[in-house]
């Protein structure tokens, strides 16, 4: 029976950002079902990132990864299309990252700081003791066992862990995101992101190091675009008949060098998101549609926060679990607001199932805050 005051349940950003944060004075134990990371979009990190990797002593060697700026984003939205650039952003500008060296460096970090990764492995099962937990893991040799005072999930949008110990999971709705990477010729230099609407959802492309690309579309789960997208090649053709995205392929010679995966994008709450000896953090906390491109800061700054309230927490405040679940509900709040004015803003395809979705959740969303 290993003993550790941290069990973390995943190694992705959230996950390595809670370990990097607590090894230094703490005994934890990091685990992930994949031995390394894999290929995965949510690669957009927003300027503001620069001060969460500053207040983690991680800024300067983060720059030295050459990770590729991104300096706003181009839209085609309402109607019309409008560029939002960071030039007036005190934080500078924000990068499009490659997103499983990314990880990489995160865990080696962990490592480094003194963290235990163990991979592949999981928690099977958590039984609550007098002072902690008592853990049955899956690891590379078969089952084995540790104790943790404190659990951290961080194992993506099932939040299988938070739900092993009573937590609840709302999903709010079906978004699902197809992309592909590929390589572009002629990768225009502005640092632009690209934001399309359609009729039966939405598109994003931004340009990645190495002359790599990301092609993504976003529509529900039960709409026939959903399963349109998983065909190998159509992700492509669709998009180069969109009257912007489609001239920027083109031009740029994008040539796609994966087959389609397909992931869930929806948008959910883990209620609550901490509890008396645990906490979940990015996904497993809470999930954002990407359009808010707020997912991978989600990831960095619950991991950070969560680290420092379980640092609080082993300390003997018992108020931490609390404060840092009442932190994600307020977000959460926030974030539905901002969402619902911006699919609100769409108003081209009144008839379409996907945009009815949305229009409905707006206006729900008005109700809940507009002033009586």
């Amino acid at each position: 029976m290993q003993q550790f005051d941290v069990l973390i349940q995943g190694a992705g950003p959230a996950g390595a950002c809670a370990a990097l944060n607590l090894a230094p004075h703490h005994r934890v134990l990091l685990l992930d079902r994949q031995v390394q990371p894999l290929r995965r979009i949510g690669e957009s990190l927003p300027p503001a990132a620069r001060r969460l990797l500053s207040d983690m002593g991680l800024l300067e060697d983060f720059l030295l990864q050459g990770h590729t700026p991104w300096h706003g984003n181009r839209s085609v939205w309402g109607g019309t299309a409008a560029e939002q650039d960071f030039l007036r952003d005190l934080d500078g500008h924000g990068w499009h990252l490659d997103r499983a060296r990314f990880e990489r460096w995160l865990r080696q970090h962990a490592i480094r700081r003194g963290a235990v990764l163990l991979a592949p492995a999981h928690t099977d099962t958590a039984i609550r003791v007098a002072d902690g937990w008592q853990l049955t893991l899956q690891g590379p040799h078969g089952p084995c066992h540790a104790h943790a005072r404190i659990v951290i999930d961080a194992g993506g949008r099932a939040a299988t862990l938070a739900r092993k110990l009573g937590a609840t999971r709302q999903q709010k709705d079906r978004l699902v995101c197809g992309w592909v990477h590929g390589h572009d010729e002629h990768a225009p230099a502005d640092g632009l992101s690209r934001i399309e609407a359609c009729e039966d959802g939405w598109w994003y492309s931004a340009a990645l190091p190495h002359r790599q690309r990301v092609l993504a579309f976003h529509t529900d789960a039960d709409l026939p675009a959903a399963r349109q997208m998983r065909t190998p090649g159509w992700l492509a053709a669709a998009a180069a008949g969109l009257p912007e995205l489609g001239a920027l392929l083109c031009s740029s010679g994008f040539v796609a060098d994966t087959g389609p995966a397909l992931t869930a994008a929806h948008s959910a709450l883990t209620m609550p998101a901490a509890g008396r000896g645990w906490f979940a953090v990015g996904d497993a906390a809470l999930s954002f549609d990407p359009l808010s491109s707020q997912g991978l800061f989600n990831a960095l700054y619950t991991g950070l926060a969560a680290a420092e309230a379980c640092d609080r927490s082993l300390a003997g405040d018992i108020t931490a679990c609390q404060g840092y679940a009442t932190e994600v509900a307020r977000i959460m709040q926030a974030y539905q607001q901002h969402l619902a004015y911006w699919y609100g803003a769409e108003q081209r395809w009144t008839g379409s199932p996907f945009w009815q979705r949305r229009h409905r959740l707006a206006a729900l969303q008005y109700e809940v805050t507009a002033p009586a």
